[in-house]
């Protein structure tokens, strides 16, 4: 969270002409409620249940650019869909600048503690495996946007020509 993934991930879909898909965007429509209501009103256990859902339903469609939930890695079923699906890519950014771009946002849910800064690191620490499985990482914390797409659009194509040869 905070590392740029729905922007990132729109303005790629943009430059490479592809569709924009967010899996929070089908859960918040399968739910009919917000990301914050199910994790207040039914807990993250079911979140992440019907988050699994929307991962796999997401990485069966084509020619899309998707847009995960930084929790979506930490299930080891939904890696299995998103690498069948194509090339994963991680964003991340250091704490700061996660802190400082979340901070004005109260619909995360999991930052909505009294030490936000403090659970950064941690889950940082705790999605750290999990990320690690990702394709590519790319840090964000340093580049605009529009570098950050370039870059991404760059490991993407380079990715399609070979996954064309093989």
């Amino acid at each position: 969270m905070g590392s740029g993934k729905t922007t990132i991930a729109f303005e790629l879909s943009r430059r490479l002409n592809m569709r924009y898909v967010s899996t929070d965007d089908l859960i918040e429509k399968k739910e009919k409620c917000t990301i914050n209501e199910i994790f207040t009103k039914k807990g993250e256990d079911y979140f992440r249940n019907v988050e699994t859902l929307a991962v796999r339903d997401a990485c069966s469609m084509e020619n899309v650019i998707i847009d995960l939930g930084g929790g979506a890695v930490i299930r080891d079923e939904n890696w299995e869909s998103i690498k069948a699906s194509g090339v994963a890519i991680c964003l991340t950014a250091d704490e700061n600048t996660i802190m400082e771009r979340t901070k004005k946002y109260k619909h995360r849910p999991l930052l909505n503690v009294e030490d936000p800064k403090q659970k950064i690191r941690n889950l940082m620490a705790k999605r750290a495996l999990s990320y690690a499985k990702a394709d590519y990482c790319v840090d964000t914390g340093k580049l605009t946007v529009k570098q950050t797409v370039e870059k991404i659009a760059g490991i993407i194509e380079e990715y399609s020509r070979k996954a064309g040869t093989e």
